[in-house]
């Protein structure tokens, strides 16, 4: 097979086969979040060419976010069942057909199917759930590298392709703009095809940096079922840290993803600024957001993560009170990019943190997809309800005004989780 002879092939030139298979998956994940980032570029395109609201649109792009989320909890269950090839598959292979036959909508249902349906399925498969599975499978060393790594990715793919989308945009229409996501969608689907598989036991190896003795025997795969991740909720949910990050991690996504990702071209352009330079602003957030959220795996292992969680809401939340009033220069709002591009996803590592210290390492996958599901949802209910805003009150700032509210409701809320106790010291070394 292809992948036993790149193993090989790798292992004579001391590379460890689990960097390939990060890679793909790096890839995957960038190009999942390109595209679920792309039909923020559309708002006005769309509007002008069929006639649909600001609110219309929001309401389908509300669903692929919350579709996107929901697939979280059961990812990892197919993930399990199914292996990561032809989860990774699937997801590329719904959002390729999503994005191809988009171009030939004409009716606001066929946006629903298309971008609500099949873009959240297949970008809810491949989501932070596949970067956490890759890493603990085919990674002992490095893992917290690889996880802020491919984390980084999720969030940088959202806003680093659309400044060329808009210039695409500009010059040669919105369905122009569907093609590189196509054809990143055929070219990475058949990487993952040929390269990618379920454990490192499959092409004869032990994680990467796994010296034990009982390296070259696979951990035995956790047996689970569709009703996994509900019997994960039930127990989860008498944890009421657990309610804390859900609604923390709800006023993440409701500041992020559902508000700036959707609707900030469409804001810039009400205050002047055409739709080239305001998504090289959000790519510049991407720039930052990968640095910014690599930086923040590196402080979670050292600070209190309730703190670090404390900064981050609490500075993203003066900023978004700040942007109405930034007049939307372009030197203006790059200094918001960066500000707020440091922490734009940097807010998921301590999350994790504070997740795995409370319901332990094995369940806490499955505890993290629900918390990620509430991100989903939030960003679902900004997405739609800054595009309704901005229907009925002509202006976003009233949604800029309430998410900056809600962020420093976050920075008060996290600081009622309990410290996470330092585990007992053997009785040997305590004496």
């Amino acid at each position: 097979m292809l992948s036993n002879f790149a193993a090989r092939w790798l292992q004579r030139h001391r590379i460890h086969y689990g960097w390939l298979v990060a890679a793909i998956t790096f890839l995957t994940m960038l190009t999942m979040s390109a595209a679920l980032g792309l039909p923020g570029a559309m708002l006005k395109p769309l509007s002008q060419e069929f006639g649909w609201s600001t609110d219309q649109i929001s309401t389908a792009l509300a669903l692929r976010f919350a579709l996107f989320g929901l697939m979280g909890p059961f990812a990892a269950v197919l993930m399990e069942r199914w292996g990561l090839r032809a989860v990774m598959c699937l997801g590329l292979g719904l959002v390729g057909t999503g994005m191809a036959l988009v171009t030939l909508a004409s009716q606001l249902w066929q946006l629903f199917v298309l971008w609500s349906l099949l873009l959240g399925l297949g970008t809810g498969l491949t989501a932070l759930v596949l970067g956490a599975v890759v890493a603990n499978r085919w990674f002992v060393a490095r893992r917290g590298l690889v996880v802020g790594l491919l984390t980084a990715s999720a969030a940088t793919g959202q806003l680093a392709f659309l400044p060329f989308a808009a210039w695409m945009i500009e010059h040669w229409g919105w369905r122009f703009a569907i093609a590189p996501i196509f054809i990143a969608c055929a070219v990475v689907g058949v990487l993952a095809l040929a390269f990618i598989r379920n454990r490192p036991s499959d092409v004869g190896l032990a994680p990467y940096g796994d010296t034990g003795p009982a390296a070259s025997t696979p951990p035995p795969a956790m047996v689970m079922n569709f009703a996994t991740p509900f019997k994960a909720l039930a127990e989860a949910s008498r944890s009421g840290t657990f309610w804390i990050l859900f609604a923390t991690f709800f006023i993440c996504g409701l500041s992020t993803n559902g508000l700036l990702q959707t609707h900030f071209i469409s804001l810039c352009s009400d205050n002047g600024m055409s739709a080239v330079p305001a998504a090289s602003v959000l790519a510049m957030m991407g720039a930052f957001d990968f640095v910014g959220t690599i930086f923040s795996g590196w402080l979670s292992d050292r600070y209190d993560n309730r703190k670090l969680l404390f900064w981050y809401y609490g500075l993203r939340g003066l900023s978004l009170f700040w942007l109405p009033h930034s007049e939307f220069t372009f030197y203006g709002l790059g200094l918001f990019a960066m500000f707020y591009g440091l922490d734009w996803i940097a807010t998921v590592p301590p999350t994790v943190k504070l997740a795995g210290a409370t319901f332990g390492p094995q369940k806490v996958g499955l505890v993290f997809g629900w918390i990620f599901a509430a991100h989903q949802i939030g960003a679902a209910v900004a997405a739609w309800g800054a595009g309704l805003t901005r229907t009925l009150l002509l202006t976003y700032t009233p949604a800029l005004y309430a998410a900056g509210a809600a962020c420093l409701l976050a920075a008060v809320l996290v600081m009622l989780i309990q410290r996470p106790a330092k585990p007992a010291l053997p009785a040997a070394q305590a004496a």
